[in-house]
């Protein structure tokens, strides 16, 4: 009996629903791509006219007054920053979580309560939050009658303070379970081990710990990185004066009407799928390299 002719009745219904479901998901990306590069007299919708670079050139001319290119400098920056957070935390807290600890269930639910509150509701909470310490600031300031210091202060909102929070509250509790996921898994055992040959506690950890859960800690980072980059809602109330490249393109959206747009999403597409690929490489490698 032939293969095809072995599958269940049910298959083909499922397969064909599986295929709709996977083409609503990714049919709008290859649009944007498939749009982006048109001809110079293209426009925003079907049919093509042409096919070129055009708009990928119009792309690294600039769109405009806003600075595109550093708009991507800076989220690529903050992603990079978010991902380094997200590693270190998330591995410090699973590792505190392995052990008994007070108040351990409210801490948790604390944490991975970020992930149900609106993301608009957070953004606002944070700014507002800055807000106000931007103004305790300058009181103190007042009180201590440091003017240099008061006239040079504008807020304390910012790359790296208002908008790395906003993204630490979406991208740590992902993190966290998938830390707390990886050592439930793991087996004590090799570290017992490993002192009973003598390791310390920072050796056991380095030299058997670390190198077993490396490839989840890579996809923690990864995870970071991806959510980062893509993030709007949390940033919108909580980035300060400068914007990221999702608040540029959602800005773009409104008043450029040219395929320039789709040529910027395609950009910013490939880089996510870059840091995926780049993240796969490592973890085939770190898998790897036990087995040399």
């Amino acid at each position: 009996m032939s293969r095809v002719s072995a599958r269940q009745p049910g298959f083909w219904p499922l397969a064909i629903v599986f295929g709709l479901f996977v083409l609503f998901l990714y049919g709008p990306m290859l649009t944007i791509f498939v749009l982006s590069f048109q001809g110079p007299e293209g426009g925003l919708v079907f049919p093509m006219r042409g096919v070129s670079l055009h708009w990928f050139v119009k792309l690294a001319e600039g769109i405009g007054v806003v600075d595109i290119w550093a708009a991507f400098r800076r989220s690529l920056k903050l992603g990079l920053v978010v991902a380094a957070f997200t590693i270190l935390l998330s591995l410090l807290a699973s590792l505190a979580f392995r052990k008994q600890l007070r108040g351990g269930n409210a801490l948790f639910l604390i944490t991975v309560a970020s992930l149900i509150m609106p993301s608009i509701i957070v953004s606002l909470g944070l700014g507002l939050q800055f807000r106000l310490l931007d103004t305790g600031w300058k009181s103190l300031l007042e009180w201590l009658e440091w003017t240099e210091f008061l006239e040079g202060f504008g807020t304390s909102m910012g790359l790296y303070t208002s908008a790395l929070a906003a993204h630490l509250t979406w991208t740590l509790p992902f993190g966290l379970l998938i830390m707390f996921a990886v050592f439930n898994r793991f087996d004590p055992a090799y570290e017992e081990a490993a002192r009973d040959l003598g390791a310390t506690p920072w050796q056991a950890f380095r030299h058997v710990v670390l190198p077993l859960i490396g490839a989840s800690v890579v996809g923690v980072g990864m995870f970071g990185f991806t959510l980062s980059w893509d993030e709007i809602a949390r940033s919108s109330q909580a980035i300060g004066d400068l914007n990221t490249l999702p608040l540029e393109l959602q800005g773009l959206t409104t008043t450029v009407t040219t395929p320039v747009v789709y040529a910027l999403g395609t950009v910013t597409t490939v880089v996510s799928f870059g840091v995926i690929g780049l993240t796969l490489g490592l973890i085939a490698l770190l898998r790897r390299r036990p087995r040399d």
